[in-house]
């Protein structure tokens, strides 16, 4: 991690003296609550940028750059935020330290940046189901194509997306701090994500386009302290370049491994499948997306019947109304999970049982979460929350329906209003013993004059009602100021 931290110094440093510009910004936001916690709306989906304690803050400053050269060929992006926080999971830290090297359609990414989920717009989701914004960012190298890219010559009306993906889990300290004693959890463990999506359709010719793709992730390698929950059990998992290969053919370990992880797949795997269809019209545009997530192998290709885990959503973009421009609606289902059996063959009862899913949660690793928030849909409620010092969701059999809009009210005054309705039966192992209601919404206002160039201020009122989160309310004050520091080059 070190060599790949000074790479995107050098970067930073070098682009910086040739950039054009850079961008600098500054963020004040405090939260204050009464209540069990703070209000789930101000906890989710803020790139880990929160906190469950009743009063909070942090201040943030940032810089960014960006740099054409080669005829414009060559693109070279680079950006740094740091944190100073009260009652995070962290009092000092690095947001985002990022460099981006893009040639023309190919871009080599490195360091830890913010990115949101696939085809929803992300300040209205309830979020996406594999990586949705909802933890910190992992620090990676990442080769991708960030935009679509037309194939075969076909004028854009095929083309193609996606990225490969490797990083580290730099929050093993945290959770060495965070958990009970002799209670399990990890230190160095790799990350991988790959990702390739197709658009059929060219808007310009005709008004129908369709996206869709697949979306995978695993958890590999690092160390395992209280493995099985027992105290002093340490256990080494590989990362060699044979194991990097495991992570991106998802396949059974060798004897390096666990048995668990030899009978079944290597490491922590899950992912989703998209699609989404839309409308576009001068005036407005209609979308419809579907997102499936899976947990290794079960339910991938409907290996136990028809799609259950499941969010479906619709979107309309009204391009001239301004009091109302985004509107989603979202059905969210997570109950099924395959089914309620789990069982690996053996010579008594040959039959492999792969239900039972535990999204999220893993036997092995701690599973899919960064600083005890988790990395898929908040929905899934994030281990931050367990007072028993247990890293693991408590609850990931969810049914959420959830709505989104923004607009305007002012040429100055921007509004966001979030509201979510869900049922909890916590996990098939260890259920609740009565279904859990939840009520979240938020009310959101920002104020950015014309007349002060560069500063915002943002103000909202967050609630949670109902027994999963108990009665919370809370409200949340930001100031931002963002800026321009012109540096022209002497180079041409």
């Amino acid at each position: 991690m070190r060599h790949i931290t000074a790479i995107i110094v050098a970067c930073i440093a070098i682009t910086s003296i040739q950039a054009q510009y850079v961008n600098y910004s500054i963020e004040f936001t405090g939260a204050m609550s009464d209540g069990n916690y703070t209000p789930f709306w101000h906890l989710s989906n803020r790139q880990g940028l929160s906190s469950i304690d009743t009063k909070s803050a942090y201040m943030r400053a940032g810089v960014s750059g960006q740099h054409l050269i080669a005829n414009n060929k060559l693109n070279i992006a680079w950006g740094a935020d740091i944190i100073t926080s009260y009652n995070h999971t962290s009092t000092f830290f690095i947001q985002q330290a990022f460099a981006d090297i893009k040639y023309k359609r190919i871009q080599l990414s490195l360091g830890q940046k913010e990115r949101w989920g696939n085809f929803k717009p992300h300040r209205l989701t309830s979020g996406s189901l594999t990586e949705s914004g909802n933890a910190r960012p992992i620090p990676q190298i990442r080769l991708e194509i960030p935009e679509y890219w037309d194939m075969f010559n076909t004028k854009g009306w095929f083309s193609l997306r996606g990225h490969i993906a490797y990083g580290w889990f730099s929050d093993g300290e945290w959770q060495k701090d965070f958990v009970a004693k002799g209670k399990r959890h990890t230190v160095g463990v790799r990350y991988h994500s790959k990702a390739g999506f197709v658009k059929i359709g060219n808007e310009g010719k005709f008004p129908l386009t369709f996206e869709g793709g697949l979306e995978m992730v695993a958890q590999f390698g690092g160390t395992v302290y209280n493995s099985g929950d027992i105290e002093g059990n340490i256990s080494k998992n590989p990362a060699s370049l044979k194991d990097y290969w495991k992570a991106f053919i998802p396949s059974s370990g060798d004897d390096r491994y666990s048995g668990m992880d030899q009978a079944n797949i290597a490491g922590n795997h899950l992912g989703s499948w998209h699609a989404a269809l839309t409308w576009h019209s001068n005036d407005w545009n209609i979308r419809t997306y579907y997102e499936h997530t899976f947990e290794d192998h079960s339910q991938m290709f409907m290996e136990y019947g028809i799609w259950t885990e499941q969010l479906v959503g619709i979107e309309l973009e009204l391009k001239e109304f301004k009091w109302i421009k985004n509107i989603i609606i979202e059905y969210f289902n997570l109950k099924n999970q395959s089914g309620p059996i789990y069982h690996d063959s053996t010579n008594e009862i040959p039959d492999q049982i792969s239900c039972e899913d535990d999204n999220y949660n893993h036997d092995w690793y701690t599973g899919w979460f960064n600083y005890g928030m988790t990395i898929g849909t908040p929905l899934v409620t994030s281990p931050i929350y367990n007072g028993d010092g247990t890293l693991k969701s408590k609850n990931n059999r969810v049914e959420a329906f959830h709505v989104g809009f923004e607009g305007d009210l002012h040429k100055d005054i921007a509004y966001r209003i979030l509201l979510t309705s869900s049922n909890n039966w916590g996990t098939y192992k260890e259920p609740f013993t009565e279904i859990k209601e939840s009520l979240s919404g938020l009310f959101e206002f920002t104020y950015s004059p014309a007349k002060l160039k560069g500063w915002s201020a943002t103000a909202s009122f967050s609630f949670d009602n109902g027994d999963l989160y108990g009665n919370n309310n809370g409200g949340m004050i930001s100031i931002r100021k963002n800026g321009l520091f012109n540096i022209k080059s002497n180079r041409k």
